[in-house]
Order: structure tokens, then C-alpha cells, then sequence
């Protein structure tokens, strides 16, 4: 048995398999009434954290009644602006995000989204700071595998890395991530 468990771990260090450990905590609701939560994850030795208001439908369809709108910056969340903070750099889709704390932002266009990190923090949720951003990257779009009544931000491992999601209502933006 121990040679199991060793040879299973000798295994997984060779071949760089992420583990990963998920926290989240719930945070004093925004002055708009949405609850915040902050979520953290432990992956490949890095600390990354996303806090966020998470709005909620209530009968509304985004895109229509609520934001996202197609074309337009949406700070993807609720009362403040949502932050990413991470102690490693990352590699975002195509978006190199050295260790530090951003701004996130998503744009909606003709079926697509792109994921937009800015520069600029601690700010409200809106007007969107242009001339800040770090850099922008495209997301996937597809069905989220249950409708999300509130914004919801999670992280799924693979064998290269891990993927970042982000489900509203019934549609699910996602893009990879590798650290370091």
C-alpha cells in the first residue's frame, strides 16, 4: 500500500499535476445589497483570489434586463469593482499577468467574451478606466451545466493547468490558465 501511494505520488510530481485546495468566504453584503464573497484557490504552489458581488437575476435575462450588454464593459459582479489578486504569475489565455492585483472586466461582443484585466483597482465598479488595462484575452462561451440565478466565478484543473469559470444565468465564460 505504501508503494501505492508513493509510486501515485512520484507520479503525480513527474507529470506536473495541479492540486488544488479551494476556500470561500462570505463577505459583508455591498451597498447595493448584493452578497460579496471572496474566493481563494491554492494551485501549482500559487495563491490566487477573486472578490467579487454576486448579482443576482431574479427573473431578469442578461443581456437584456441586466448587464452584461453586448459591446459594453461589464465590471462581471456587483457594487464594486471585482479584483484578482495572485502571488505568481499567471498565463491567461494569451495574457501574461505578472504577480499583483487587477481589476477583472468581461466585454460581450456578437457571441463572444473577451476577459479584460486592468491596471487600476480599488475603484467602484463603474466607469470602466480606459488606458489601464493590462491586457485583454478571449474566453470561450457555452452552457453553464446549471443555470446560475447569482454571478458565479470557479476553477476546474486540468492535466495544463487549470480553467477559470464564470457562469450567468445560463451561459458559462471560460478561459485557461497555467502559473508561473
Amino acid at each position: 500500500m505504501k508503494q501505492t501511494v508513493l509510486a501515485l505520488a512520484i507520479t503525480a510530481l513527474a507529470f506536473g499535476a495541479a492540486v488544488s485546495a479551494q476556500k470561500t468566504t462570505e463577505l459583508k453584503a455591498g451597498s447595493g445589497g448584493s452578497a460579496h464573497v471572496r474566493t481563494e484557490w491554492t494551485i501549482d504552489g500559487g495563491n490566487l483570489s477573486i472578490e467579487y458581488g454576486r448579482p443576482s437575476l431574479k427573473g431578469r435575462t442578461p443581456g437584456k434586463d441586466i448587464d452584461p450588454y453586448d459591446g459594453r464593459e461589464w465590471r462581471t459582479g456587483a457594487d464594486a469593482a471585482t479584483t484578482l489578486k495572485t502571488d505568481k504569475m499567471l498565463m491567461i489565455g494569451s495574457l501574461h499577468v505578472p504577480a499583483g492585483t487587477y481589476t477583472i472586466y468581461t466585454i460581450p461582443t456578437g457571441g463572444t467574451w473577451q476577459l479584460v484585466l486592468s491596471k487600476k483597482t480599488g475603484q467602484w465598479g463603474t466607469p470602466y478606466p480606459k488606458g489601464e488595462d493590462l491586457g485583454r484575452a478571449p474566453m470561450s462561451l457555452g452552457k453553464a451545466p446549471a443555470a446560475a440565478e447569482q454571478l458565479t466565478f470557479s476553477i476546474e484543473d486540468n492535466p495544463k493547468g487549470a480553467t477559470l469559470h464564470i457562469d450567468w444565468g445560463t451561459t458559462r465564460a471560460s478561459i485557461p490558465f497555467t502559473i508561473g
